[in-house]
């Protein structure tokens, strides 16, 4: 699970593999598999950068190194 916060403040614990995109509209939008999606205080890269750090911590993607 990565953390993020909604635009509240609020903290939550996202899956990862839930995330279908993730975009800047100007806040980052993260679209889930559900169809739903999240508006987060967090920057795309750095949302994108927190999923590449928990699939290495996971270390069966060896091939994201």
């Amino acid at each position: 699970m990565i953390e993020l916060t909604h635009l509240t403040g609020k903290v939550f614990w996202l899956n990862p593999h839930e995330i279908e995109y993730i975009e800047s509209n100007p806040d980052t939008t993260i679209g889930l598999l559900s169809g739903n999606h999240i508006i987060v205080r967090e920057a795309c890269a750095e949302v994108v950068e927190r999923v590449i750090a928990y699939r290495k911590s996971l270390g069966v993607f060896h091939n994201e190194e």
